[in-house]
């Protein structure tokens, strides 16, 4: 039984190897020239012409037609364009996907954070686009340089004239009482410091100047007095109810006539601490006030602040110290020129901009609040920026991408970060790019599409990695 297995390993042996060699006399034979043609040969005279696409190289086809992917029509191949399927490509070295200086020799992480992707030793990187290049000229494919230039930036806007804040001011009463006369009656009314406001008969006041003249005879008569204390005293007593009276704002001239005359008067008149324009009049003759209303607004236009809309991309061409000139709509004269003092802190919700304050003398009062301004601010310029067209970017609301020039039809996508962008159109490379490479300027589109497309053949053309299988004994066979 032990020699009759034997003997049957042996003739499958002896079979196997007669397949083997009579595999190989067959193979030889057809490339003799006795068989079918090996696709992939040089095509020569007489032999059938294959078609591809100057988009998609990998889609060959035996007949003229259109692109099965982008539409274009199919183009024949020169002889000994078509090529076997490429073997397994060897890694060159690894980069950065953002810096192309950033090199090294085994996978890993830039100093960035991002993977580094292989560079193969046939100088193709993944994500490349890779395009005839008459193909390239039938797309309008325009290139500009990465360049370094000086980036100016001129912001014209709107403003609005407005009150200086610290020259607004209240007028209120500090006592209960009645308006028996208004001697500032309209609203627009210009007041001077010093000036009669108005008459008010408060109980409050007419027992206050009683009190006055009260300690007023009790200290003329301790004045008699024998003993310092007691005439030291009377004073104190004249003394704080004249500060009372200090304190409702009645003027020193007012005490000054109650002292002369013996009598309290029913009402008492109050001063305009301050001058200006009278911007709000919350009162008029006959109305009972109340201790710490509003009376009347008085706003000094000698000063007025310029509030200037800036949007927020242009925020960082905007700090104060800036230059700025302020055209009036109606005014025949010189434009007024001054500086931005202030940048708010915030962003207005309605409009999503942010405020710069320019101030301005005004003693013609020409510049009258509420009134709308053009504003133009020179911007101190970006020296010695790089910089590319702003049209090369392509923005998806998560990232920026320009396509590289490499040469020879080839297109590298590279992820930018960009700062900022100037009247011309130029916009300032803060990193993904180096100086003098060719950036393209129109067809990104196209480009974007097709560097898409070709990642995702890549990926599924991508050899599985292979899977060693156990080794196979003879008597598996059976």
């Amino acid at each position: 039984m032990k020699s009759s297995g034997m003997a049957k390993k042996l003739l499958v042996v002896v079979t196997i190897a007669l397949a083997l060699v009579a595999g190989y006399y067959a193979g030889t034979h057809r490339h003799a020239g006795h068989g079918p043609e090996v696709a992939g040969e040089a095509t020569a005279p007489g032999e059938k012409t294959q078609y591809t696409c100057g988009m998609h190289p990998f889609i060959i086809q035996d007949e003229p037609g259109l692109c099965p992917i982008c539409g274009m029509r199919l183009t024949p191949m020169r002889a000994g364009e078509a090529k076997a399927a490429p073997a397994e490509r060897r890694v060159k070295h690894w980069v950065s996907p953002m810096d192309p200086t950033y090199v090294r020799d085994a996978p890993g992480q830039d100093y960035m954070g991002h993977d580094l992707v292989p560079v193969y030793e046939e100088g193709t990187v993944p994500g490349q686009v890779l395009i005839d290049p008459v193909t390239v000229q039938n797309m309008g494919v325009r290139t500009a340089p990465v360049e370094r230039r000086d980036l100016h930036r001129s912001i014209r806007t709107v403003g609005v004239v407005e009150y200086e804040e610290p020259r607004q001011f209240a007028v209120t009463s500090k006592i209960d009482g009645w308006i028996e006369r208004l001697y500032v009656n309209e609203t627009g009314q210009f007041v001077k410091k010093g000036q009669a406001l108005l008459d008010i008969y408060s109980p409050e006041l007419v027992a206050a100047q009683q009190e006055y003249l009260l300690a007023l005879r009790n200290r003329d008569r301790l004045a008699q007095s024998p003993f310092p204390e007691i005439v030291a005293g009377g004073e104190r007593l004249l003394e704080a109810a004249r500060t009372r009276l200090k304190y409702w704002d009645i003027s020193t001239r007012q005490i000054a006539e109650l002292e002369k005359s013996g009598e309290p008067r029913k009402t008492l008149t109050l001063y305009s601490p301050y001058a200006g324009v009278v911007t709000m009049k919350g009162m008029v003759e006959g109305m009972r006030v109340m201790a710490g209303a509003d009376l009347l607004q008085i706003s000094d236009l000698s000063r007025v602040w310029v509030h200037a809309d800036i949007f927020e991309f242009e925020l960082p061409w905007v700090r104060p110290g800036l230059s700025a000139t302020v055209e009036l709509p109606f005014a025949t004269g010189p434009d007024r020129v001054g500086k931005i003092t202030y940048l708010y802190p915030y962003v207005i919700g309605e409009t999503r901009t942010t405020q710069a304050r320019i101030e301005f003398d005004n003693p013609g009062l020409e510049l009258r609040p509420g009134m709308f301004t053009n504003v133009s601010i020179a911007a101190q310029p970006v020296t010695d920026a790089l910089a590319v067209p702003n049209h090369a970017i392509l923005r998806s609301g998560k990232r920026e991408t320009v396509f590289v020039a490499l040469g020879e039809g080839r297109f590298e996508p590279r992820r930018v970060t960009t700062g900022v962008m100037d009247n011309e159109g130029y916009v300032q490379i803060l990193s993904g790019l180096r100086l003098g490479e060719q950036v393209v300027t129109s067809a990104q589109f196209m480009l974007d599409s097709e560097s898409k497309l070709q990642e995702a053949i890549q990926k599924m053309l991508a050899p599985e990695p292979a899977q060693t299988e156990p080794e196979m004994d003879l008597e598996d066979l059976f």
